[in-house]
Formats: structure tokens, sequence, C-alpha cells
């Protein structure tokens, strides 16, 4: 690709030089001309020691990043017809994806069959899954689904046990090529939002208040489910730093002045980190998340928690797709609670947001069905169905989120029968775009986590034991 680029850029100048006067296109080759030349030379035999560096498995990535969907199919039918295909992933859903896959290639093909299991570790014990089935020459797992971009870039890709695939109809969905795209291939983006109970008189107009002295927030812990911690990292990030000081200074007198000691003690660990002159207002709100949020072991029970009418003057933050499992009954309601974002005038950060992302396992033992069905969940609407029935998850093919939103709907979630009255407001999804920008929805960086882990890291876990004494 890089070599590509340079021989375009090479035709570019010519043509400019033709285009100024013949004389200038026949002048002598000078120093520059040479060095470019010289550094075309030596991208080109950087590619090609890449290439020779390849394992197997990304010798067929590379060639299955230039097929289409149909293409990759026939070669997965070719492969697996009659075998087994093992996956594992941090959602249960890949179970229901599977089927469909196979009828899918069975349009194709009607006498192939395919058996299959998924596998869904809990405790974040899909790390040591992964890595013990990597020791095999051949493994057992085609293929897996997992979150955490921090602990997948350090475990996982940088040790070369998971390999990226980016499929070329998702690439051109996104206005990219599989060359050109940097970075993990995600299914998809959740988010995990503030909400609170609102059968009370109390509101969270702020993000600060959440942090405010007697609040109690109810969220997992950052050792159970690792993205939370990586939302912390992110929010030392220069742009969301920014919006934490922005939320700040939209505070009124008394609150600031309740929080501007641990602004002013944080000065100095901003510094310390290398960090941004914004950091250290979210190095206060984190010092403080963690002395005061109440840990809870799951997403769902802190929603079943919120929404009912004793849970007064509570808050958390948790998954927002956990209100579409809510029964309604007399004492039970998704009206008992509000999404801190989409009240007016409510300022700063909504939630956040991580990703599901797809690999091929480096010893897979189906790498072309693996490479398939990553290109069958990410490029087509019945793929992305196992998950797209739920608000708050966003597919990262706009082609496909598009689709699964005329399909399920969930701008209008929570609309009555007549599809004019709002009967669930909270349901209501605002979609990706809305999140990402006016809900100031704080977006995970596996570089950046990667990074953050080991200073900031280091320091939240410092607070993490002092809140547990």
């Amino acid at each position: 690709m890089k070599k590509t680029l340079s021989v375009l850029l090479a035709m570019a100048m010519t043509i400019g030089l033709v285009a100024c006067g013949g004389a200038s296109a026949n002048k002598t080759t000078t120093g520059a001309d040479q060095t470019t030349a010289a550094g075309s030379e030596k991208e080109a035999a950087e590619d090609s020691k890449k290439a020779e560096n390849l394992t197997e498995t990304q010798k067929i990535i590379q060639e299955a990043q230039g097929m289409t969907m149909e293409e990759l199919a026939k070669k997965a039918i070719e492969e697996s017809n009659g075998k087994m295909f093992y996956g594992v992933g941090n959602s249960s859903r890949g179970k229901t994806a599977l089927p469909l896959f196979i009828d899918y290639l069975k349009t194709i093909d009607p006498s192939y069959n395919m058996d299959f299991e998924w596998q869904q570790p809990k405790n974040n014990k899909i790390f040591d899954q992964l890595n013990a089935d990597n020791k095999k020459d051949v493994g057992t797992f085609a293929m897996t689904l997992i979150q955490d971009g921090n602990q997948i870039k350090t475990k996982m890709t940088d040790t070369g046990i998971l390999d990226t695939f980016i499929p070329k109809e998702w690439a051109e969905a996104n206005g990219t090529t599989p060359d050109q795209y940097k970075g993990f291939l995600p299914l998809q983006t959740l988010n995990k939002v503030f909400m609170y109970n609102s059968t009370g008189n109390k509101t969270y107009n702020n993000v600060w208040d959440f942090v405010a002295e007697g609040e109690h927030g109810l969220f997992m812990g950052v050792d159970s489910e690792i993205v939370g911690k990586n939302f912390l990292y992110m929010l030392t990030k220069d742009e969301y730093a920014a919006w934490m000081k922005e939320a700040f200074d939209a505070l009124p007198e008394d609150k600031k002045s309740y929080f501007q000691p641990t602004v002013t003690e944080c000065k100095a660990t901003a510094e310390e980190f290398g960090l941004g002159d914004d950091a250290a207002y979210s190095l206060a709100w984190i010092k403080l998340w963690m002395a005061s949020y109440n840990e809870q072991t799951d997403d769902g029970p802190i929603c079943t928690t919120l929404t009912d009418a004793s849970a007064k003057d509570q808050f958390g933050l948790l998954v927002y797709s956990k209100l579409r499992s809510i029964e309604e009954s007399p004492t039970v309601s998704v009206n008992n609670i509000k999404v801190a974002a989409y009240q007016d005038g409510y300022k700063g950060v909504g939630g956040f947001g991580y990703c599901h992302y797809l690999f091929v396992t480096d010893n897979s033992p189906l790498p072309w069905t693996a490479c398939a069905f990553i290109a069958y969940l990410t490029t087509t609407e019945d793929g992305f169905s196992a998950w797209g029935k739920d608000m708050g998850g966003y597919s990262s093919n706009p082609v496909v989120a598009k689709e699964n939103e005329e399909k399920f709907h969930h701008e209008k979630g929570g609309m009555a029968a007549d599809g004019t009255t709002v009967e669930f407001d909270a349901k209501n999804d605002r979609g990706y775009e809305w999140w990402t920008t006016d809900g100031k929805l704080v977006l995970e960086d596996p570089d950046y986590c990667a990074d953050a882990a080991f200073g900031i890291g280091s320091w939240i876990e410092v607070l993490d034991k002092n809140s547990a004494q």
C-alpha cells in the first residue's frame, strides 16, 4: 500500500511538472527525487519482510480481506462442511448468530452442515482461556468476540494470539479499505449511561453531582468488569478532560468550593503522569468516584433496583440496554428513572462506550470460516440481528446500523402503540451520533488505555484499596 501511494505521488509530481512547462519535466534528477526513490525501495523492502513473517492464518486473512461476502462464504463451505466450529466470547449471542450464519451458507450450498459450540467464560477468564488455547499447534477456538481494549492489546494482539481481519465490504461502508484501516474490528459499540431514580425530589444536572458529598452510585466494580476501569483511564485524555473541566465551570460556586481542594490536590498527579492541563479535573472526579461508588456484581440487578419506586434518590452507571428487560408492575417501571444526559440543561459526560471486537485466533482450526462468520456479523443486518434488537448497542457498519434501526426502531422504542405518544421516555434511544456528540459519551481507545494502565492504573488501584478499607 505504501509503495502504491509512493508511485501515485511520483505520477502526480510528473503531471504537475509537465503542466508547468515541457522543459521543466525533462530536468535532471535532483537529490530530493533520489531520496524519494530510496524511500520507496525501503518501504517495499519492509513490506516484503512483513509478508515473509506472516503466519499461515495471517496469510489467509490478507487474502480474505480482498474478498466479498459471497466469496468468503464459498471458502467457508469448502473448509468446514461437516466439521465442528468452536467460538468464544464475552457475549452469549454468538450462539444465536451461528445458526443464522449456517442458514446463510446453505443458501449457497443446501448440503452444507456444520456443528458448533459457543462458550462464554465469566470473570475475565476469556483471556486465560485464549492464552491456554494458543499453546496448541492448532487451537480449539476458530475466533472470538471479546471486550476490554486494554487487555486485548497487551495480552492478545501484541503477543500474536489474536489476528485482526477487516472485511472488504465493512471497510467500504466506512469509507476506507482493509489496508488503510488501523485498529481492531468492532462488531458494535455499547454504552453505559448515568441513570437516576426520579420518584423523589433529587435531580442530577451535572456529572459532578454524581461524586458530591453523600452520593453512592451503583456501579460494577472496576476489577469485575475492566471496561469500567478503561472508562476512568479515558477520562484523562485531553478531549474528555476538557469536558470534565467544562462541567466543573458550570457548577454553582458552593459546589465548586466543595470539589476545588481535590482538583488542586490532583494537579501534581496530573503533572507526574504527563497529562494535559485539564486532567486534574478528571483525576479529582475519579478519586471521588472510587471513594464513593457502591459496588455491584452485575448491571441487571442495578437496573432492577433503580426502576423500583423504593429506590428514591439513587443513581447508577449501567448498560443502557438493561432497560429493555424491565417488566412493568405497580412498583417497578422504566418511568421511575431518568437518563441523565437526556435531561435539559445536563452538563458533562453522559456515560461511556466500549466495543465488542472480533478476531481470528492465530492458530485457528477454521480460519476461512472464521473470516466468513466475522464478515457475516459485520456486513449483514441478519448477522448483527442477535445484538441489534437491543437499544444502546450500535453496529460499527453504518449501512447495517441504518438497516437495524429501520427494523427495530430503537429511536422510538419508548413510544406507545399509537406511535405519537411517549410511553417510556428513557427507552427512546437517541442513537450513536447523538450519544457521541451531545450525549458526551466517553469512547474507549485501546492504545490510550494500554498506555495509561501502568501509571494511572496503579494510582487507581491504590484508590481502590483505600476505599475498601
